[in-house]
């Protein structure tokens, strides 16, 4: 049987033979890019380019998972998320997911290890998550940035599945981590 990855099977392929930037800003760009489809026809489609992001947590030796309870003015949801935020030009992706856990929550992470690495929503943009966690942390005060979410809590990592299911973790990227983490711990 040939892997999903077999060159054989990749038919449907389509090619992006330019783009121009029609909005830029220093969090964004948005590009329109003339696609050629598989069967020889064009279209013009929206693209949005994006800087990485970085994401932390830390689960304890309790088994608990740091996170942040917060709105999201755009959805108008409130949710558990991670620590998250823009790496900055020149910044190592894990250094800029422990600068962001240090930044919303008051902790330093220990050691950071990669979970994983997801695209969000790649029919529209080139985004990548970059999620870390760490096994330990240190609390160093409040947290810099306090007004990015409404508090944080040390979470059981065996109530992540629940949290999920009934809704509460709405970010896509912050959910496939938790479970993830809860399998890695606890599976």
């Amino acid at each position: 049987m040939a892997s999903r990855f077999d060159e054989r099977w990749l038919t449907v392929r389509w090619k992006n033979l330019r783009e121009r930037t029609v909005y830029e800003n220093r969090w964004f760009r948005v590009n329109l890019a003339d696609v050629r489809l598989p069967d020889g026809r064009h279209l013009d489609h929206y693209l949005i380019r994006l800087r990485p992001v970085a994401v932390a947590t830390v689960v304890n030796a309790a088994n608990e998972v740091l996170l942040l309870w917060r709105h999201r003015f755009i959805t108008d949801v409130w949710g558990w998320e991670l620590a998250a935020g823009v790496v900055e030009d020149g910044e190592d992706i894990a250094d800029a997911a422990a600068r962001e856990m240090e930044e919303e929550t008051g902790w330093r992470p220990g050691p950071l290890r990669h979970l994983l690495s997801v695209e969000p929503s790649n029919g529209l943009t080139d985004a990548r998550h970059h999620i870390y966690w760490a096994e330990e942390a240190s609390y160093v005060g409040p947290p810099e940035d306090d007004f990015e979410s409404d508090r944080r809590e040390w979470v059981p990592l065996k109530m992540v599945p629940d949290l999920v299911a009934r809704g509460e973790v709405p970010a896509a990227n912050m959910a496939a981590a938790l479970l993830l983490l809860h399998h890695i711990r606890l599976g």
